[in-house]
């Protein structure tokens, strides 16, 4: 069995190990491409002064606040555990893990920090989901947003990609973002093989991920019950068993 993997390159060994644990052969599909911002150390400059924490929504956030600050003093708060183990590769010395979504995050600081402490970074994309602003506001704190990439979609798929998907050689596709749900859907029927991803399951990370893969018909969609490896994992056995899911 075949499984493509949408997630950017840097991003997708844990998803390629976890597919080949199962016997499952993974396919590089990457649908988003992660630009560092050429200027990101002037960006964080005046941004970290009086800041009492760092807030990571992606693994590609801590790489590319790690390309431009050496601060690693400041306590970092990830929303998953994917962004954590990367902030804790990246040398931060207290690193906290939502284990789940924006809000999760934004729950998190809360139950650690104080608003009147100082205001809050976040190393973000230029495309960001949820409200994490407006959670945070709810809560007292002030929010500091920085630019320091970019996830710039793809306009085609990768060579042997197409062909393959045609030939129905690939029996699954894993995404972990409505953003790259829905450049695979656009790619797919520019591409006029919308119809093929009839014989395809689709596993996604969270509905709202799964919402962005309806514009082409799926053999089944399913997505984790949270927005977890942990979770995609367990969804993944799910359907290798053939139970029936949700």
């Amino acid at each position: 069995m075949k499984a493509l993997v949408t997630r950017p390159v840097d991003d997708a060994p844990p998803v390629a190990a976890l597919l080949r644990a199962r016997g499952i052969e993974p396919v590089a599909a990457p649908m988003l491409r992660i630009v560092p911002e050429a200027d990101g150390a002037a960006r964080l400059g005046g941004a970290l002064i009086g800041v009492q924490g760092v807030l990571f929504t992606s693994a590609n956030g801590v790489r590319a606040y790690t390309g431009a600050s050496r601060r690693f003093e400041l306590p970092a708060f990830c929303v998953g555990d994917a962004s954590a183990a990367a902030a804790r590769m990246a040398g931060f010395r207290t690193v906290f893990s939502a284990d789940g979504d924006i809000g999760d995050l934004a729950a998190l600081v809360g139950a650690r920090l104080a608003p009147h402490h100082g205001a809050l970074l976040h190393a973000a994309g230029a495309e960001t989901a949820g409200d994490l602003p407006g959670d945070l506001d709810r809560r007292g704190f002030t929010l500091r947003r920085v630019i320091l990439y970019r996830a710039i979609a793809a306009d085609s798929f990768p060579p042997g990609i197409e062909t393959a998907l045609r030939q129905s050689e690939i029996a699954m596709a894993v995404f972990f973002s409505p953003r790259a749900a829905a450049t695979f859907v656009r790619l797919a029927r520019e591409a006029f093989i919308g119809e093929h991803c009839e014989t395809m399951t689709a596993l996604a990370l969270s509905p709202n991920v799964a919402a962005a893969l309806s514009g082409v018909p799926w053999r089944a969609t399913i997505a984790a019950a949270a927005p977890t490896l942990a979770s995609l994992a367990a969804a993944l056995d799910t359907i290798l068993a053939g139970a029936p899911s949700a």
